[in-house]
């Protein structure tokens, strides 16, 4: 099948400057509408992706994201929650962007074409067979991340990506693809938009799914967060009184005791 870049494509919406605020608002949700059904057709290579994820951290490997853009800085985000929400290592997922930290808040004129960058970023986190590398990018022709995943696939490490685009060169590069067709944009080409959502909705399935199997979670519960915060203190307060049955003032001593909501449930069931 030829690549086709839908992301591209035209929109099916025209003339937007002279649409009323709520006629742009309600087009806009209703393309968003859209794009949990794309989501959903790609879960069988979602699940794929995180069957791998969960074997190269069960065995001591990190995973990274890597994109440029709005992609990069999806990854970054996604990495970022997972230490204060699951309790583990700000190392365990990390998130690569092009053109550096400066890219984070503001645009890095030609970074995300460098075709060599990416690698030597990696290379520079002492990547290794252990680790897992997931390249994001809408289009799926970015050449910071496909160098980097091509570079990969050479020695031995394994690669999958995001990609809002069918049989894109990314999609060719990586072992696992994850390719989730959202179609043109409200604004043509503007890929922040349903591809960026798309990818959001993507990299929570892959982290969250992949902390659980971890058993970073009890229950529905975040057990092991960071209680960085009143807000968190609270959440973990109330997390032992429901686990434990117990009063606000006993789990809050649990809770200054032991400083983590799973070793103060651990603990409170042992009295």
């Amino acid at each position: 099948m030829a690549f086709k870049k839908t992301t591209e494509q035209d929109s099916h919406y025209n003339h937007l400057e002279h649409m009323s605020i709520n006629e742009i608002i309600t087009s806009i949700n209703n393309e968003d509408k859209t794009v949990p059904l794309a989501v959903e057709k790609s879960l069988p290579q979602i699940e794929k992706v995180i069957e791998q994820v969960v074997f190269k951290l069960k065995k001591g490997g990190r995973l990274f994201y890597m994109g440029a853009g709005t992609s990069g800085r999806l990854g970054i985000l996604d990495a970022s929650e997972c230490p204060p929400t699951f309790g583990v290592p700000h190392h365990l997922v990390i998130g690569l962007i092009a053109g550096g930290d400066t890219a984070i808040r503001r645009a890095v004129e030609n970074a995300e074409d460098s075709i060599t960058q990416g690698w030597k970023d990696l290379t520079e986190l002492n990547i290794s067979q252990d680790d897992i590398v997931i390249g994001i990018a809408a289009s799926g022709t970015t050449p910071y991340v496909i160098n980097a995943l091509e570079r990969c696939n050479e020695n031995n490490i394994i690669t999958a990506c995001i990609t809002c685009n069918k049989n894109s060169p990314l999609s060719l590069t990586a072992e696992f693809p994850i390719e989730v067709v959202v179609g043109p944009e409200f604004v043509t080409g503007s890929s922040r938009m349903k591809a960026g959502t798309a990818q959001k909705l993507i990299l929570n399935m892959i982290t969250t799914a992949s902390m659980i199997q971890l058993g970073k979670v009890k229950g529905n519960k975040m057990v092991d967060m960071q209680l960085s915060n009143d807000k968190l203190v609270k959440r973990g307060v109330k997390m032992i009184m429901e686990e434990l049955n117990l009063a606000e003032n006993e789990a809050q001593d649990l809770l200054t005791k032991y400083k983590s909501v799973r070793e103060s449930i651990k603990h409170g069931k042992q009295q």
